[in-house]
């Protein structure tokens, strides 16, 4: 593999917001490529970590089979409590959509305990918000919404007793 070039301090910016423009334009490689060229150069960034965070979860649902363990490792990475609650309620959103996407057997399961992991980082996130963000509070109604409109419910324990002989 040939060596890769180093971006310079000066660049990362403007490297920043291709990355972001490549995202939107539902181009998650090449905003992952981006972001880790910002970190090889500034590996606390924090705004190349979470759009990193971004980019690897918006393949969640294209059906790349993509591990989530390169995004749980970001998310340690990531310094304020509030942004790693807020993104680890982002992570949860995206697995449950991913699956909804899929229709596998039990995945409206996997989904409702997705979404509800998801509420409740949102939750965690809501209360140590800044003052005028209530973005884990929009989050938190879209997972709500998503459960109603698929329907999605807690699994039904098994009640039944043991048999015993």
């Amino acid at each position: 593999m040939p060596e890769l070039k180093s971006l310079s301090q000066e660049a990362i910016p403007a490297a920043l917001e291709k990355a972001e423009r490549y995202r939107l334009l539902n181009e998650p490689g090449e905003a992952e490529s981006i972001c880790l060229d910002i970190l090889a150069t500034d590996p606390q960034n924090q705004a190349a970590i979470i759009t990193l965070l971004l980019a690897i979860t918006d393949r969640f649902s294209k059906g790349y089979g993509v591990s989530d363990t390169p995004a749980n490792q970001l998310l340690a990475r990531i310094k304020g409590e509030y942004e790693r609650a807020y993104y680890s309620g982002i992570l949860a959103e995206r697995r449950a959509k991913a699956k909804l996407a899929q229709g596998s057997p039990g995945a409206n399961h996997y989904a409702y305990d997705e979404l509800c992991e998801a509420m409740r980082q949102f939750e965690l996130a809501e209360k140590i918000r800044p003052p005028g963000n209530d973005d884990a509070l929009l989050r938190w109604n879209t997972c709500a919404r998503m459960m109603t409109r698929n329907k999605l419910a807690a699994r039904e324990e098994d009640r039944s007793e043991p048999v015993l002989e």
